[in-house]
């Protein structure tokens, strides 16, 4: 199911990226009374050679052809658009002109850099294209800090500033220090970076008010320069400020005041958003203030009182003002952030607390009323809800019924004490706190438990993030262009002292994470989204080589879309014809009772002279999914209860499990075996006085897979093998469930080609897929004899010998495109014969109702 979802992600990612590219051009058309104007790209204080677009608007008195100008720039993110009202209602008596600036509005999309100064460095180039010797400059929000550089550049030009709802000085932003600020900036540019370019949106991003250009602008600023500026500028200055500003707090506007003598401070009792809403509120009080600038009355810095001068002289006291975000917005912050993700919590208040943003005992009790009400939460869930749950998001995102088994089996080896170790042990506490109340353990012993755990663990860790942490934040403040890199850094060492020093301290841990870097190393064990990108991007190509990206569903008529999804096995055995090679089955409608379904199953048994164990496994699904082998009636009955799909009961067949892909061209009498796999069903040997648990953790293959293990295997693991007795891990020959594939390339021989060929050729329309059989052993496959057929898989079956341990990534890349090359030759054969391929539309459908489709675990 993964893969094919993850081939419909990629495929639609990339339509995504056609149409953007049609559709989505740097500089889109001006809006109705728009200019533009061509200016070289800047990047820093450079000059380049490529140029970058500029939409604006302008408005102007019909009245006064000689009007004072006024320059309003829009905040971030935004448009001209932001502050079109203001202007309208401004240009009744100045000139107005409103840009987009680069990045945003109609102006160019992609520049190099987007920072506040760059900006101020457009607008500069803007003004001077326009030939306006002098004007007057309003920003609102970011663009405050635009005309501060502005203003800075070129003071000659300016003759006065309003800043309208603007930033300014640093330590009254955010987090009120730069490292962090812009850490945090960086994990915004990174997240929407993400949604933007690994999401197919079709546009809908690059047009959205959060986007790339918006969080660049954040991220390439430096406010830190803007309280220098502010500290030295001379011309007259207005500050309209909302008192109940969330974005860019009333504090900094106080604090612009004071370090600027002769600025005025208006108060307006609305948000940061009063300009969109009530425009007049900012548009009066700027009318009279050019006003009196442009008559020669604007309060310059020496015409500024003794009183207002003694001020701004004073060094900033950070005690002495209202913090960007108080101690107690803080502390909740924190405490809502464990209930996602406890201990990277508790590192990043660690952080925040070496740099002043919040105490550290402040800190510290958040984190532990946090966890302790997260993980009580589950306490209660497991008391009321019980194993129900389990099945019910969000639980069982993040918990499977599985673990919390084996919790409950620890429970009954290690009693409340367990409750104290896994507080120690990342990983292990979501299902232990949940089976403590499944139990029904005393709530107040839990409690008392739980409380000594939070309180000796959450100041450990907070405390080694505030003495490690603060260290290295120090040392990677000296390369402020890596901060957010090195915030990164820090945030992740951290982590993993958490989540390695701990379970070094214990030979189980130490195997677990051996086990956890074989599965890193090794490409066998990779996810789907790791494993797969070259392959679709070569399936894209052949698309459109061939021009239909869908042609591979043609390569197999007989079957539904070739095989890509929601394929019936039985319908598939059926086509194989009655043949002594396939293995006893019969399907079992989802219909019928569930003693409807024993009574079919019993009379399937009867009739093909067939014993117990049977397996049983959803007529729709693959790798192995809700695939049981039943030893008896009661566990078919239990499997009856669960399952909500058609089943195939099918005979058991012992033996040597073997895949064996092959396909034959519409126009050839013969076929081709492209791969043959080996699958070694894996087990280890008891040796008398090892349990389970250490059986699977000392094995140097099933310890690379020992989570898989200890979830099946969760009610066994205290179990001690006797000596010399072989434990059957796995009884599937799937690799995501223990299995190992082996190449088996030596047992490909004529006699086995003839005999495949041979039950090929019954099946009308079928050309390309795997078959999965047993043999008793390598001799009766190679000879082509007692061969057994399980299922038969289509299209998207793959040559799995590529999952050989010795096997090469390029080798196993290299064999999937020549079989997915061969799979749209032969597409292309059968669309020549009259076979169509199954529309982009019909592709989707089906894999959206493979999503929608309920899944099932044995």
């Amino acid at each position: 199911m993964r893969r094919k979802l993850f081939y419909s992600f990629l495929i639609l990612l990339a339509a995504s990226y056609v149409w953007r590219w049609i559709y989505l051009p740097d500089t889109g058309p001006p809006k109705p009374g728009q200019h533009m104007v061509s200016l070289p790209a800047i990047d820093g204080d450079r000059e380049l050679s490529e140029f970058v677009k500029i939409a604006y608007r302008q408005f102007e008195p019909l009245e006064r052809p000689d009007a004072p100008v006024i320059v309003i720039v829009h905040g971030s993110p935004g448009s001209s658009g932001q502050v079109q009202a203001l202007a309208r209602t401004l240009a009744n008596d100045f000139r107005v002109i409103i840009p987009d600036l680069p990045g945003f509005g109609s102006s160019s999309r992609k520049i190099p850099d987007y920072s506040i100064d760059a900006h101020a460095r457009y607008l500069a180039a803007l003004l001077n294209a326009l030939e306006i010797k002098r004007f007057n400059l309003v920003g609102f929000s970011m663009g405050g800090g635009v005309i501060l550089h502005l203003a800075e550049l070129e003071p000659e030009k300016v003759s006065s500033l309003t800043l309208l709802s603007s930033i300014g000085v640093q330590e009254l932003e955010l987090m009120g220090d730069h490292f962090l600020n812009h850490g945090v900036h960086g994990v915004q540019l990174v997240g929407l970076w993400i949604v933007q370019n690994l999401v197919p949106h079709f546009g809908y991003v690059d047009d959205a008010m959060l986007n790339l250009s918006y969080a660049r602008n954040f991220f390439d600023s430096d406010q830190r320069p803007l309280r220098a500026i502010l500290e030295q500028i001379d011309i007259p200055v207005l500050i309209v400020h909302g008192k109940n500003d969330v974005l860019v707090p009333y504090s900094a506007a106080i604090e612009h005041r004071r370090i600027v003598p002769q600025s005025e401070l208006i108060t307006v009792d609305r948000n940061h958003f009063f300009v969109f809403r009530d425009p007049t509120l900012a548009a009066d009080p700027i009318r009279e203030f050019v006003d009196e600038v442009e008559g020669g009355q604007g309060l310059t810095r020496s015409k500024a009182t003794p009183e207002r001068l003694a001020s701004a002289a004073r060094p900033f006291d950070w005690n002495a003002q209202p913090k960007p975000i108080s101690n107690s917005t803080f502390m909740v912050l924190l405490a809502l952030g464990t209930l996602i993700t406890e201990d990277l919590t508790c590192i990043s208040t660690g952080i925040l607390a070496s740099k002043g943003v919040i105490p550290f005992w402040a800190g510290v009790l958040a984190c532990t009323v946090g966890i302790i009400i997260g993980d009580g939460l589950l306490y209660v869930a497991g008391r009321l809800l019980g194993r129900d749950a389990l099945r019910k998001r969000p639980f069982r995102w993040v918990l499977s019924e599985s673990r919390v088994e084996q919790s409950t089996h620890f429970f009954h080896q290690y009693g409340l004490s367990l409750i104290l170790i896994t507080r120690f042990i990342p990983g292990t506490r979501l299902p232990t706190y949940f089976a403590a109340g499944l139990l029904g353990t005393s709530a107040w012993k839990f409690a008392l438990y739980f409380a000594i755990a939070s309180i000796l663990w959450t100041p450990l860790l907070v405390g080694v993030a505030y003495l490690i942490g603060g260290k290295m934040l120090s040392w990677f403040q000296q390369y402020e262009g890596y901060s957010f890199l090195g915030l990164l850094l820090i945030l992740l060492i951290l982590w993993l002292i958490v989540r390695i020093a701990f379970p070094l301290c214990s030979w189980r841990g130490r195997r677990l994470l051996l086990g956890k870097w074989r599965r890193t190393v090794r490409w066998e064990f990779w996810p789907s989204w790791a494993f797969y990108p070259p392959v679709i991007l070569f399936i894209i190509w052949l698309g459109l080589k061939y021009r239909s990206l869908t042609l591979f569903t043609a390569s197999n008529p007989g079957i539904p879309a070739g095989g890509v999804a929601l394929e019936s096995k039985s319908a598939i055995l059926s086509k194989l014809g009655n043949n002594a090679s396939v293995a006893k089955f019969t399907l079992i409608s989802a219909d019928l009772q569930t003693h409807e379904k024993l009574e079919a199953l019993n009379n399937f048994i009867s009739e093909s002279d067939l014993n117990y164990p049977i397996v049983l496994k959803p007529d729709i699904g693959e790798r192995g999914q809700g695939v049981a082998i039943v030893e008896a009636k009661s566990h078919a009955q239990s499997y009856f209860d669960n399952c909500p799909h058609d089943i195939i009961a099918q005979e058991y067949v012992g033996g040597i499990e073997y895949g064996i892909f092959y396909y034959r061209m519409p126009n050839e009498d013969s076929g081709h075996i492209f791969s043959i796999t080996e699958k070694e069903l894996l087990a280890v040997k008891g040796d008398g006085h090892s349990t389970l648990e250490e059986l699977i953790l000392k094995d140097d293959r099933a310890v690379c897979m020992a989570p898989t293990f200890f979830d099946k295997l969760a009610t066994e693991l205290d179990n001690v093998p006797a000596e010399g007795y072989p434990y059957q891990l796995t009884k599937l020959g799937t690799h995501c469930r223990g299995a190992v594939f082996r190449n088996g390339s030596s047992l490909n021989t004529e006699a086995l080609l003839e005999t495949i060929d041979a039950i090929s050729k019954r099946f009308d329309g079928f050309y390309f897929g795997r078959y999965d059989v047993r043999t008793p052993n390598s001799n009766s496959l190679a000879q082509g004899k007692h061969v057994k057929i399980l299922e038969l898989n289509g299209v998207t079956s793959e040559a799995t010998h590529v999952y050989h341990p010795a096997t090469p990534l390029v080798n196993a890349w290299r064999t999937l495109m020549s079989q997915w090359k061969i799979a749209f030759q032969i597409g292309a054969i059968n669309a020549s014969n009259g076979h169509s391929p199954a529309s982009l539309l019909e592709f989707a459908r089906l894999i959206r109702q493979y999503c929608h489709r309920e899944k099932f675990e044995a």
